[in-house]
């Protein structure tokens, strides 16, 4: 066997419209294909993100974490998330990044990434 690449993360959502607008529209998120009102898609680079609103069990909202969305100023991206009434924290700095970290109205968290140039990419 050999992973080729990861086919997509999926965070378990309560309401799909609600996780949609904040997705789509607080963190800038493309939408990309379409299944149907309970299950979406976000194309980011090659990469795709999805809410599910028919989770799988053992997958309840607000339970996801690991998410690492990669921006160009993760300064800027925290003031914005913070401007639309998201709970993030501090920016932390690392040697190779800096990232900080929020959650979703159902409480999944994830993080924005800023790398520090393509020799210390990660």
């Amino acid at each position: 066997m050999k992973i080729k690449e990861v086919a997509f993360t999926a965070y378990a959502v309560s309401d799909v419209p609600r996780a949609l607008a904040f997705y789509r529209d607080v963190l800038g998120l493309r939408q990309g294909r379409y299944f149907n009102d309970r299950f979406i898609e976000f194309d980011i680079g090659p990469s795709t993100f999805a809410i599910d609103g028919d989770p799988p069990p053992g997958q309840e909202p607000g339970c996801s974490t690991g998410v690492n969305f990669e921006v160009d100023d993760v300064v800027a991206a925290r003031k914005h998330l913070f401007e639309n009434g998201v709970t993030v924290s501090e920016v932390y700095e690392f040697p190779t990044c800096s990232v900080c970290f929020a959650a979703d109205p159902d409480g999944n968290r994830f993080a924005l990434h800023e790398r520090r140039g393509a020799a210390n990419s990660h």
